[in-house]
């Protein structure tokens, strides 16, 4: 495995080549199709995955089938990490919305390069964290903010994570059908369209498939809070 990739991973990024040269000897690959499930809520954990070319999004289904979308995770994210510090059931499903590729490492792998090198551990709380805080701060959004304002805060947020910047805005290529974008913020499929219908009306944002055009961001940021 080219060591390069791992160094573009934020957790590796202060360990030296030798070591990353190590690591890489210990890790595997994987490609998934769209479509394809890397695992399911209840398998066992005993694996970290980094994302490394890709989107997945990671979902949590009730016992009635519906699916809700927890997040969207690209190159460079770590899923599974809460198998370091419990080899329970998964607690949600990962499913490529994209061609995919990850690096996984086994959890005794990690574990012993984790004590070789203590700072990795305040790198993947600092993660854990991050997430947590964008729990929290959906739980919030779910009671105090409408769907428009929830939708204008996923685009956002897409936006700054895989947008690309081009002189009519940002574009975003977020894989995402119409179904999953409501799953995203917690909405029907109707209610989203209607408001993505006015942001476009407004000259706000551009629909292109699935991918978005943000034409006025300060507008959209507003709409977000």
């Amino acid at each position: 495995m080219d060591i390069s990739v791992l160094k573009a991973v934020p957790l590796f990024k202060d360990i030296d080549a030798e070591d990353l040269e190590a690591l890489s000897q210990l890790m595997s690959e994987t490609s998934l199709k769209r479509g394809d499930s890397l695992f399911r809520e209840g398998d066992e954990g005993d694996r970290l995955y980094i994302v490394t070319d890709g989107k997945v999004k990671l979902s949590h289904s009730s016992d009635d089938g519906r699916e809700n979308l927890i997040a969207v995770l690209g190159p460079g994210e770590i899923i599974g990490e809460l198998s370091l510090f419990d080899l329970g059931a998964r607690s949600s499903t990962v499913t490529a919305i994209a061609p995919t590729r990850l690096i996984s490492l086994a959890h005794k792998d990690m574990m012993n390069f984790i004590n070789q090198h203590p700072d990795m551990a305040i790198t993947m709380l600092r993660e854990l964290a991050r997430r947590l805080r964008n729990t929290n701060e959906q739980m919030a959004d779910l009671v105090f903010s409408d769907v428009p304002g929830r939708v204008a805060k996923a685009l956002i947020d897409l936006a700054n994570r895989f947008g690309e910047r081009t002189p009519e805005g940002i574009y975003v290529a977020h894989d995402l059908t119409q179904e999953e974008l409501a799953h995203l913020v917690g909405a029907s499929r109707e209610t989203v369209n209607k408001s993505l219908a006015d942001f476009v009306s407004r000259g706000w944002i551009r629909l292109e498939g699935r991918a978005v055009l943000l034409i006025e961001i300060g507008r959209l940021q507003r709409r977000a809070h």
